[in-house]
């Protein structure tokens, strides 16, 4: 496989060979960086060394660093209203209840167009109109789609720019609004053959539905694009501002920008602290499992580890992308790839983890 790799993480290439060989791996990227050293810098199959993946929820924890740093700065307070910064937002949560998923507005009740996917200033105003789902900070559930605008929009009523704008500013190779000259690195994802269900058991078919249940369904598909399903490999949705859900990356971006988390020059370091501490705990029926959510930031659990550590902190996304870090081991991980596989967690990124870890 093209790229470079320290001897002592030689199993990491191995592992990342036998994705390819074994488990239908088509394109690929992934970085390793250990003490703010790059030991694993490594793409294959039709990646490049310079290709971009859809990388789904890996964008969650970026979009939530917009807030965070405002909060480190004092601009923005975790505990305020957030209607103070956006004053048309009817569910009236905190920031804080905004970052770990506990604002109530993870489904769009006014019908939507893609058309209006590809605004952000109409999918921010329809969010803002939505009666939340329950009152703000009683629950959680993931709010698959929408954080993304209800994070993004937050911050962008202090700094003025939108999510993509303030990520260029940081100098990693990520991607929200993919630029007309960077369209053709972008990989063509490519779905395996599975059932795309809405992340619940559906009823059967003509039979009443919950509110509960149509919240779940909205969230995946109002509007149709939403979770990308037949748009992802278009221009437009590319060059659209999906932050929960289209961040394009490479494996290098991706654990760059963790390695900067690690080594303090992106954010406080106490703000970091308690954005990947466990905010909220317990059934997730969107997930459809118990979840711990920090801020835009997953913990490591036992059942969704990032390593074997404590104190690790990361995103999974759609297919098995990966982004983490772990402070215990100095080690920042970024994984892509365009070969989509069920859910989140998957053989191919545990199988890199458990390289990386064997290595140290």
């Amino acid at each position: 496989m093209p790229g470079s790799v320290d001897p002592a993480f030689a199993a990491v290439r191995d592992a990342f060979e036998t994705n390819f060989a074994e488990d239908g791996e088509v394109g690929a990227s992934c970085c390793a960086i250990v003490d703010g050293r790059v030991v694993v810098d490594l793409w294959g199959g039709t990646f490049s060394r310079d290709t971009l993946c859809n990388a789904y929820s890996v964008g969650k924890p970026i979009v939530a660093l917009s807030v965070l740093q405002l909060v480190a700065s004092g601009a923005m307070s975790l505990d305020a209203p957030a209607r103070r910064w956006w004053p048309e937002l009817v569910a009236d949560g905190t920031v804080r209840q905004v970052l770990c998923h506990q604002a109530g507005v993870p489904a769009i009740r006014e019908p939507l167009t893609n058309d209006d996917l590809w605004s952000w200033d109409r999918m921010c105003a329809a969010i803002a109109r939505t009666e939340p789902w329950w009152t703000p900070g009683e629950r959680h559930a993931y709010h698959t789609n929408t954080y993304g605008f209800l994070a993004g929009e937050l911050a962008r009523r202090v700094t003025g720019d939108l999510p993509g704008t303030w990520l260029r500013r940081l100098g990693f190779d990520l991607h929200w609004g993919v630029r007309d000259a960077d369209l053709a690195r972008c990989a063509e994802v490519e779905w395996a053959t599975y059932a795309v269900g809405t992340g619940a058991t559906g009823p059967a078919a003509n039979a009443p539905i919950s509110d509960e249940q149509r919240m779940i369904g909205l969230g995946y598909s109002n509007p149709t694009g939403f979770s990308s399903i037949g748009v992802v490999n278009t221009r437009e949705w590319r060059q659209a501002q999906v932050p929960s859900t289209n961040l394009h990356a490479t494996g290098r971006g991706i654990a760059g920008w963790y390695a900067a988390l690690l080594d303090g020059s992106l954010l406080d370091a106490g703000v970091l602290r308690e954005a990947t501490t466990s905010q909220s705990d317990g059934w997730c029926p969107v997930l459809e499992r118990d979840v711990s959510f920090g801020l835009g930031f997953q913990p490591t659990r036992p059942d969704r580890p990032f390593g074997p550590n404590p104190g690790a902190y990361g995103h999974f996304g759609t297919g098995g992308a990966l982004g983490f870090a772990d402070p215990v081991a100095g080690v920042a991980f970024g994984y892509v790839m365009s070969h989509v596989k069920p859910r989140w967690q998957s053989t191919r990124n545990k199988r890199l983890m458990d390289a990386v870890y064997a290595s140290l």
